[in-house]
C-alpha cells in the first residue's frame, strides 16, 4: 500500500504559501497557507502534548461551522489519529451512544454547546474535553498559543482512516462510516474534474461540517487543489444571497440541499441578483424538485443535481450543466473512479430503465464501518459491491435516475430519517402496543415524519405527549412532524407492518 506523510495543507504551504486558503465569515478570520499550515501544526502539538491524543485515537468536534474544525482534522492526520465530527443537532443520548461507540480521546466543543457536554461527561469516559469559540478565548486558542516545537507528520497508508462519520442505519443505532485517505484523495479527484475545481476556486461552506456534504464537497477536495474554503456558521437565506452576490468575495462553489435553494428564491431580490461568476452550484442530499431547477434556470442560474452517500466519499453521480434541462430529474453519471450498476433483489442486472438498487464500487468507496462486523457483512456483496439501498434506474443515455429509497428510510431537510430508530423512542411510551413512522411530503423540508400509533385499551396518549417525548431523545429533525391514532396497522401475512397501505394524505 502507497506510504503517504505531507498533508495538502503542509504541500500548498510549500508552493504558494501567501495564497488563501480559508476564510471564516463569523469571525473575520482569513488565513493564507502559510498560517493555516502553522496553526494545524500547533494545533497538533496541542492535541498531542496538552490533551494526550495519539496515534489511533479519535478525536471528537461538537461544533457549528468553524475553521477551527478544519484545523483539528488536518492536526489529526498529522498525528495519525481519527476525526470524530458530532452532528449538533442530535440529543444527548444519542451523542451518548456515539461517544461510547466510538470512545474519543478528546472532545473539543463549542462554548454553545457547554450544557450538552457536561452532560455527555456525566454519561461518558472522554478523557479530555476543551473549548472552542470561533477565534475567542477558549482552551483551544490558549493551547495553540502555547504550542511550540516541531512535529514531524507520522507516515499512513491511503488505507488508513483519516475520520469515522456517523449516519444513522436502519437497526435504530447510527453506524460510523470509516473514511479512508484513499476516499479522501479519490473523491477529491472526482470533484476536481466533476465540478472544475481549481487552485483559483472558492467554495462557500454552507452545511454541516459534521455532514459529509459540509466536509468533503466541495471543501477538502479544494483543499487538494489548493483554493480556499469561506466558512459560513449557520445556514440563513438571506446572508446566502448577499455571499452569494459578493462580487468581491466571489464564490465559485457551494453546495446545499433542497431546502437550502427553496429558502434562497423566496428572498427578495433573488431573481434579480447576478450569480453569474458561480461555477458550480449544486444540489444533493435529496432528490431536487424539478421545478425548482427550472426557476432557477428561468432566472438564468445553473443549478446542477448530484447525488451521493457517506458511505461512497461521498460524490458518486454528478449531472453535467448543460444537461440540466434536457436531463431533467436526473442525478447524472457516474464520476471517473466509480463504477455503477443497478441489481434486482436476486443481485442480476435489470434492464435499462426498469428500476432496481443502485449498487456501487471503487477507491472512494468506504472499507467498512467501525465496530459494526455485521453491517459490513451486510453492506457488500463477497465480490466487493456496496449496497447504497436506494432504488434507481438508468436511461438509454447511461443517466442515473434515483427514483425512491430502497429501504423505508426518507429525507428531512437533507437529513437521513430511519423510522425504526424513531419508532423505537415511541415505543418507550408506556400505552403504546404498536407504531409506525413513514415520510409525507413537506413543502419547506421535501418530506417529514408522521407516526401512527395503536394504543392498548385504557391508554390515555395524545399527539403532544408523543412529540414532546421523541423531542427529549431524538434530533428535532427526527421527531415526527405528524401524528396519527388509529385502530389498527395493515400487516401482510407474516405480520410484518405494511407501510405502503398507509395514508399519507
Amino acid at each position: 500500500m502507497t506510504i503517504i506523510s505531507e498533508d495538502w495543507i503542509a504541500h500548498h504551504a510549500r508552493f504558494a504559501p501567501e495564497r488563501e486558503a480559508l476564510h471564516d465569515l463569523a469571525s473575520a478570520r482569513c488565513f493564507s497557507y502559510a498560517a493555516l499550515d502553522g496553526r494545524v501544526s500547533q494545533a497538533a502539538l496541542y492535541l498531542r502534548d496538552g490533551l494526550g491524543v495519539r496515534r489511533g485515537d479519535r478525536v471528537a468536534v461538537l461544533s457549528h461551522n468553524d475553521s477551527d474544525v478544519f484545523e483539528i482534522q488536518f492536526a489529526c492526520r498529522r498525528l495519525g489519529a481519527i476525526f470524530l465530527p458530532l452532528n449538533w443537532r442530535l440529543a444527548v443520548p444519542e451523542l451518548e451512544y456515539i461517544c461510547n461507540d466510538a470512545t474519543p480521546a478528546a472532545l473539543l466543543h463549542g462554548v454553545e454547546f457547554a450544557d450538552e457536554v457536561a452532560a455527555l461527561s456525566e454519561l461518558c469516559d472522554i478523557p479530555a474535553i476543551a473549548t472552542l469559540n470561533n477565534g475567542g478565548d477558549s482552551d483551544y486558542e490558549t493551547g495553540i498559543a502555547r504550542a511550540v516545537g516541531g512535529i514531524e507528520p507520522v507516515e499512513r497508508e491511503l488505507g488508513d482512516t483519516w475520520t469515522i462519520l456517523y449516519t444513522s442505519g436502519t437497526s435504530g443505532r447510527p453506524k460510523g462510516a470509516l473514511i479512508t485517505y484513499s476516499m479522501a484523495l479519490f473523491n477529491g479527484l472526482d470533484c476536481a474534474m466533476t465540478g472544475d475545481l481549481t487552485s483559483y476556486s472558492k467554495n462557500l461552506v454552507i452545511l454541516p461540517t459534521f455532514h459529509t456534504g459540509g466536509l468533503n464537497v466541495w471543501a477538502n477536495p479544494l483543499f487538494q487543489a489548493g483554493g480556499c474554503n469561506v466558512v459560513m456558521r449557520a445556514f440563513d437565506p438571506a446572508d446566502l444571497l448577499r455571499i452569494l452576490g459578493d462580487k468581491e468575495l466571489c464564490i465559485t462553489h457551494t453546495l446545499g440541499v433542497p431546502t437550502n435553494f427553496l429558502m434562497l428564491a423566496e428572498e427578495p431580490g433573488f431573481a434579480e441578483a447576478d450569480l453569474s461568476h458561480i461555477t458550480c452550484l449544486c444540489v444533493g442530499g435529496a432528490a431536487a424538485p424539478k421545478e425548482m431547477i427550472k426557476s432557477y434556470n428561468d432566472v438564468g442560474v445553473q443549478l446542477r443535481a448530484m447525488y451521493g452517500m457517506t458511505e461512497i466519499g461521498p460524490l458518486g453521480l454528478a449531472l453535467p450543466p448543460e444537461k440540466r434541462l434536457e436531463k431533467l430529474g436526473s442525478s447524472g453519471l457516474p464520476t471517473m473512479h466509480t463504477r455503477m450498476k443497478i441489481c434486482d433483489p436476486d443481485g442480476g442486472p435489470t434492464p435499462i430503465g426498469e428500476v432496481g438498487e443502485l449498487m456501487i464500487k471503487g477507491p472512494s468507496v468506504t472499507p467498512g464501518y467501525w465496530n459494526r462486523p455485521e453491517a459490513n457483512a451486510a453492506a457488500f456483496t463477497e465480490d466487493g459491491w456496496f449496497h447504497t439501498g436506494d432504488a434507481a434506474r438508468q436511461d438509454a443515455d447511461g443517466f442515473y435516475y434515483i427514483v425512491d429509497r430502497w429501504k423505508d428510510m426518507f429525507i428531512s431537510g437533507g437529513e437521513n430519517v430511519y423510522p425504526v430508530e424513531v419508532e423505537n423512542v415511541i415505543y418507550q411510551l408506556n400505552g403504546v402496543l404498536e407504531n409506525a413512522v413513514i415520510g409525507v411530503p413537506d413543502e419547506k423540508w421535501g418530506e417529514v415524519g408522521r407516526a401512527y400509533l395503536v394504543l392498548r385499551d385504557g391508554a390515555n396518549i395524545d399527539a403532544d405527549a408523543v412529540i414532546g417525548h421523541c423531542k427529549s431523545q431524538l434530533a428535532n429533525y427526527k421527531v415526527p412532524k405528524q401524528i396519527r391514532m388509529i385502530d389498527e396497522l395493515p400487516h401482510n401475512a407474516t405480520g410484518k407492518v405494511l407501510k405502503h397501505q398507509l395514508p399519507t394524505d
